[in-house]
């Protein structure tokens, strides 16, 4: 055994996974371990972690397995170590839900299926997707190759930010401050939360707000607290929204006596528009044990007061 070794400690939903992949790259100087009091490497799911951090007393870094790390930067939790989260690999499968739902939607496929098992021949009028402006609440990673590959579907895209300033190399044909959701919500047809959880974030999709969109579909693929949901209840009432789909929630799983559920515009899937693969997070706790090793920066820094 090697006395110098970094102690990894993995506390995930998939631990033996997590062990294979990692034994199987035989990373240098990093030892697995099961003593949480010599763990200087935290692999884990935030939720769990949360609940014991305090478990690990020489903890150094924590590499989350997801984008989000909510349950680690409340106010009230440690912050002694650099905790990083997963990103890059969320944008295509964000893509691919939001596309499929907006085409299945938009092309009628459901009510074929339909119309297919009462032997029905019956042609709808169908909207095409290059008629549509995008409205991306969030421009990181995720909200940019979201941009990147509707455009190929010749959808006009709009970003928001807290900025107003495009990201480099931006996929987005405008971009807009924060304080210009009104302006860009009045221009879409189809709105895509992909924000993280933040005071300035919460209950951003309001009545309010959403009252400046007009017949658009609304998907919340980031944080379940961004869309206040009697807002959007009584939006949908009013046409702002002609449908939601909601992979994400304030409290999960969802009450099964939840309103929403029965609905007739609102789609609910249980948080599963783009989970962390793996092989994926293994591949970027990798890149980054490389460089902790050599003494470099990490990838993928939260910051603890931002939240994200």
């Amino acid at each position: 055994m090697n006395n110098f070794a970094h102690k990894l400690y993995i506390l995930t939903q998939q631990d033996e996974t997590y062990h294979s992949l990692l034994s199987e790259l035989a990373l240098p100087d990093l030892e697995i371990t099961t003593d949480k009091n010599a763990a200087t490497i935290l692999l884990a799911a935030p939720p769990l972690a949360a609940k014991a951090l305090d478990s690990f007393p020489n903890l150094e870094w924590l590499q989350s397995i997801y984008a989000g790390v909510e349950p680690l930067v409340q106010p009230n939790m440690p912050n002694h170590y650099q905790l990083t989260n997963v990103k890059g690999i969320f944008g295509p499968l964000i893509a691919e839900y939001v596309i499929g739902y907006s085409l299945n939607y938009y092309r009628h496929f459901s009510q074929y299926k339909e119309q297919q098992n009462q032997h029905q021949w019956r042609p709808h009028q169908f909207e095409s997707l290059a008629t549509k402006t995008m409205v991306i609440l969030g421009t990181g990673a995720i909200g940019s190759k979201l941009a990147s590959i509707v455009k190929a579907f010749g959808v006009k895209t709009i970003g928001i930010n807290s900025s107003g300033i495009p990201p480099k190399g931006s996929p987005f044909d405008t971009t807009y401050h924060i304080q210009e959701l009104a302006v860009a919500l009045s221009e879409a047809n189809i709105i895509v939360n992909t924000l993280p959880n933040t005071s300035q974030t919460h209950n951003l999709l309001n009545l309010e707000s959403l009252s400046y969109a007009k017949e658009a579909l609304l998907f919340n693929v980031g944080r379940g607290n961004t869309v206040e949901i009697a807002g959007l209840l009584e939006a949908i009432e009013n046409q702002n929204i002609r449908h939601a789909y909601l992979d994400v929630f304030t409290q999960e799983p969802l009450n099964s006596d939840n309103p929403l559920w029965q609905h007739p515009a609102v789609t609910i899937t249980p948080h599963i528009a783009a989970p962390s693969f793996p092989n994926q997070v293994v591949e970027i706790f990798a890149d980054n044990y490389a460089k902790w090793r050599d003494g470099f920066g990490l990838n993928y820094l939260v910051d603890f007061e931002k939240g994200y």
